[in-house]
């Protein structure tokens, strides 16, 4: 036998385990996560939407954006600008404090559908591509899915206190149902 082998007999077993305990993630290391993810993408659908709103950022307010609904085929162009302009802000702003988050998220989803389908599928990659509202609404969806964690004003609503993930679901379901009937008046 050579010495190695011997060696290696002999030597006390070392411990190969790990304790998971030990190496995960502290609740607030996930909540301050969930927190930036929340600001991130509320700041910027709240931004969105004052640009449908009233022009800022660049945007082209209620006329221009209006103008450019009804081009790509829905009714009533201006009303229907002053919805996503709605509901961009107030759920973006919602989103970002963590406020009836799951309703929230699902309203910046069936938004981001709608602006998926309009944009169509020609391409993935910006500039004409839907990788920046597929990302928008994966993240819309992801947040709705775990909830706002514990900095947030939810931490208040008592219903919404310890998100469940049928809440996220209802929601996102709703998101879905809503903006296929927006969709469906479209031409």
């Amino acid at each position: 036998m050579t010495d190695t082998a011997t060696a290696a007999r002999t030597a006390p077993a070392v411990e190969t385990t790990i304790d998971p305990a030990a190496h995960a993630a502290t609740p607030h290391a996930y909540d301050a996560g969930l927190l930036l993810l929340r600001i991130a993408l509320g700041l910027t659908m709240a931004a969105h939407g004052a640009q449908k709103l009233f022009g800022w950022f660049g945007g082209g307010g209620l006329d221009g954006t209006g103008k450019y609904f009804t081009a790509k085929g829905y009714p009533a162009g201006e009303a229907m600008a002053a919805v996503a302009g709605v509901t961009e802000t107030f759920g973006g702003l919602a989103l970002a404090v963590g406020l009836l988050t799951p309703l929230a998220g699902a309203a910046v989803v069936g938004t981001m559908l709608n602006a998926l389908a309009v944009k169509g599928t020609g391409a993935f990659f910006a500039p004409k591509g839907v990788e920046y509202e597929l990302l928008l609404t994966a993240v819309a969806a992801a947040i709705t899915l775990t909830g706002p964690g514990r900095y947030a004003i939810d931490r208040f609503v008592p219903v919404f206190r310890s998100h469940r993930l049928v809440y996220g679901l209802a929601a996102i379901v709703l998101a879905v149902l809503a903006a296929g009937a927006v969709l469906l008046v479209r031409s």
